[in-house]
């Protein structure tokens, strides 16, 4: 009995790409990528908080003396504009997933929005406050309030560098959302499922568990 041959790529999925069998593999290569790279990023972020939990125990009543020039009110204020692009995010996914690409766009673009919210008040009002009082780490570094200067200054490189570090992740995010709802927008084949939203969604959840320890460590600190 004669048998037809199928050509080669007749049923070829548009989604997967030449170095990959199907879709389910191109799928799981990219979800253990994401989570490759978050674990890294903890890692990463896992010595700074090992440095800072080092010198908080070591120069408790200095730190102590650095937080209170900290304006809880607007830490609590990011705080809640981050938890809140997180719940926008994760809806973002669920419609990504349901195939509502309108529901899907609105949510991505309030997450845009808590984002640029988030780094406009970082920036905006409490780093511009600290250059301002020169309670930048530098020789225009200036304390008069108790405490060792040296020891109030490594309080404050910790705070920048931290909360720096934080907020080029935040901008690397509103980078990526941008360009997921531009590509969306445009059908690319590569984003006409849900597993792009998703792991821009896993970035995104990332970056605001880091807050959700930075918060507490630095604005929440006890005497």
């Amino acid at each position: 009995m004669a048998t037809t041959a199928t050509p080669h790529g007749a049923h070829h999925d548009d989604r997967v790409y030449h170095q990959f069998e199907d879709y389910e593999q191109q799928t799981d290569s990219y979800v253990i990528g994401m989570w490759c790279f978050v674990v890294q990023e903890i890692m990463f972020f896992g010595a700074l908080f090992m440095a800072y939990t080092l010198y908080r125990w070591k120069y408790q009543d200095d730190f102590y003396q650095a937080r209170q020039t900290l304006n809880i009110l607007w830490g609590a204020v990011n705080t809640t504009v981050l938890l809140t692009s997180s719940f926008s995010m994760a809806l973002a996914v669920h419609y990504a997933q349901q195939k509502k690409q309108a529901l899907q766009q609105a949510c991505l673009f309030f997450t845009l929005l808590c984002a640029c919210a988030f780094l406009f008040v970082k920036l905006y009002f409490e780093w511009a406050e600290k250059f301002r009082l020169h309670h930048v780490m530098g020789p225009q570094f200036h304390w008069t309030g108790s405490g060792s200067p040296a020891h109030i200054q490594l309080f404050f490189s910790l705070y920048f560098g931290m909360t720096g570090l934080h907020g080029v992740h935040v901008l690397a995010g509103i980078i990526v959302i941008g360009i997921l709802m531009f590509m969306t927008h445009k059908n690319y084949p590569s984003v006409r499922d849900y597993i792009p939203t998703e792991l821009v969604g896993l970035y995104w959840h990332f970056v605001d568990i880091v807050w959700i320890f930075l918060f507490p460590l630095f604005y929440l600190m006890p005497k």
